[in-house]
């Protein structure tokens, strides 16, 4: 997995810096993660995977599933992707490229999840909360899980923050049996 970062990496912040020109971060960061979706998709890889294909020939297949979507420099993007043979990265360069995007835009997503439904007062209390801790923008999703019996789990970037009962009781049971 690390290897994959590590050949990801230039061609997410390429890209990254060719959008930040353009003035078109959510052109770019939508051209990316549709190609991503693309090259997950079974027969699409197959055809990424072919030895039988040149370069030029898997980059015309995969722009031509992606269809009207991806503008010229999008397209030139892909096409070297393909001639470095790098196509298969772009799950990870779309992650990176969202990464980047977000700490530009000082904002993170962050995610809620609790036993019970919370409601929208309570959503937005916390989220100005962590707006202030943070000092980012926030977007913010919630889900449950009532596994956790009560309490949340906040997870913002690489922060988690977990306070759910459940989450106590595995801490109290590993203190007890070390």
């Amino acid at each position: 997995m690390a290897e994959l970062i590590t050949l990801a990496r230039p061609y997410a912040k390429a890209a990254f810096e060719t959008a930040l020109e353009d003035s078109a971060l959510d052109k770019w960061s939508y051209m990316i993660a549709l190609s991503a979706a693309v090259s997950g998709e079974t027969d699409v890889s197959i055809i990424l995977s072919s030895p039988s294909l040149s370069s030029d020939q898997i980059a015309d297949a995969f722009i031509g599933v992606c269809g009207d979507e991806l503008d010229e420099k999008g397209k030139n993007f892909v096409g070297l992707l393909a001639e470095n043979k790098r196509l298969v990265l772009l799950p990870e360069i779309s992650l990176m490229f969202e990464a980047l995007k977000a700490q530009q835009e000082m904002s993170v997503d962050v995610e809620i999840t609790t036993a019970f439904e919370i409601s929208s007062d309570v959503s937005s209390k916390l989220a100005q909360a962590l707006k202030d801790r943070l000092k980012r923008e926030i977007i913010l999703s919630t889900k449950v899980d009532q596994s956790l019996i009560g309490g949340a789990i906040i997870r913002a970037g690489d922060n988690v923050i977990d306070s759910s009962v459940r989450g106590k009781l595995s801490k109290l049971a590993e203190s007890m049996n070390s």
